[in-house]
């Protein structure tokens, strides 16, 4: 890989990330109302000295422009604040909350995408016949149906099925990774039905454009068996879109994790963050919403980046 395309890309990551650091930094200092007298909450009594108080805590009385910049100082520390009814640092309690949502992340990622390239190979492979149709059936199903729902659903069946299973709840790898993946089976596969749904579909595209070139029936005429044809020549070429969106889903696999994480009573990032947000805990939101909003703009970076691993002429 080019210096040069790596040093422009690491530039635009820069950029992109001041960006996304200033939206996160404004969201809700724009919001309507007294952002103070909110995180006060109601069962408080609302005096001017309270809110000086606060204000001075938060670092909300100096101008704006002195609070983002203190504020962004302090990231690049790994200072992302202090809680404001713990008064534990905010990147005390995301590291200790983060991993099960990394987890349910990742597993959802492997899930999805390593199923969805057998998938799409295969509708792709069976075009027009009855299992082809069944299964795209199923891809569009996937598309429509959504996760929490798909989550509810599971938990009961399951709950009517094998009812000495336990679905709810987390327990680390480190201590039981039989019932760590026990527990990440419902959640993973309700969280990834809707990414394994679009890439299947979009291999499938892929290969059906791959399939009608000419380096392809150059490979036939040369008496290459249509297996080898399908999987080493077709599939290869199939894969530059399917990575490219693997890394946008990645991004939403996150922000759907939230919610499985409430069905599924996962103490991840989705409790904390909504947990903060009930509790107008305002330091808190900001860290969270920036850490996670950091990783999706990190995980399509990399992605870039492996995209131009895979095609060369993209660094050119």
């Amino acid at each position: 890989m080019p210096l040069r395309f790596l040093a422009s890309r690491i530039v635009d990551l820069a950029f992109v990330l001041f960006g996304v650091s200033v939206v996160v930094f404004l969201m809700i200092r724009l919001i309507p109302g007294d952002a103070v007298a909110i995180m006060l909450g109601a069962n408080t009594e609302i005096t001017p000295e309270r809110i000086a108080e606060l204000e001075a805590r938060v670092g909300l009385d100096k101008p704006i422009l002195e609070q983002y910049l203190t504020w962004i100082w302090g990231v690049l520390r790994g200072d992302l604040g202090t809680s404001i009814w713990t008064g534990r640092p905010v990147a005390q309690e995301i590291l200790a909350q983060i991993w099960p949502t990394i987890e349910l992340t990742l597993l959802s990622i492997l899930f999805g995408a390593g199923l969805a390239i057998p998938l799409g190979a295969f509708m792709a492979e069976a075009r027009g016949k009855t299992a082809e149709v069944l299964v795209r059936i199923g891809a569009i199903a996937g598309l429509t149906i959504p996760s929490f729902w798909l989550g509810i659903v599971s938990i009961f069946l399951l709950s009517k099925l094998l009812p000495g299973v336990q679905a709810l709840g987390y327990v680390p790898f480190t201590q039981d990774p039989l019932g760590n993946l026990t527990r990440m089976i419902l959640p993973v596969i309700a969280l990834s039905l809707p990414m394994l749904a679009n890439l299947s579909r979009l291999v499938r595209s892929a290969m059906l454009d791959a399939l009608s070139q000419d380096y392809i029936r150059t490979a036939k005429a040369k008496g290459a068996s249509r297996r080898r044809i399908i999987y080493k020549h077709a599939l290869r070429n199939a894969l530059i879109p399917f990575i490219t969106s693997v890394g946008v889903s990645a991004g939403y696999l996150l922000g759907g994790a939230i919610v499985i994480e409430q069905v599924f009573a996962i103490p991840g990032l989705g409790r904390l963050v909504l947990g903060a947000i009930a509790e107008r805990n305002y330091p808190l939101v900001q860290a969270t919403i920036l850490v996670m909003t950091f990783a999706f703009v990190l995980v399509n970076f990399l992605v870039d980046l492996l995209y131009a691993v895979i095609d060369p002429r993209v660094s050119r």
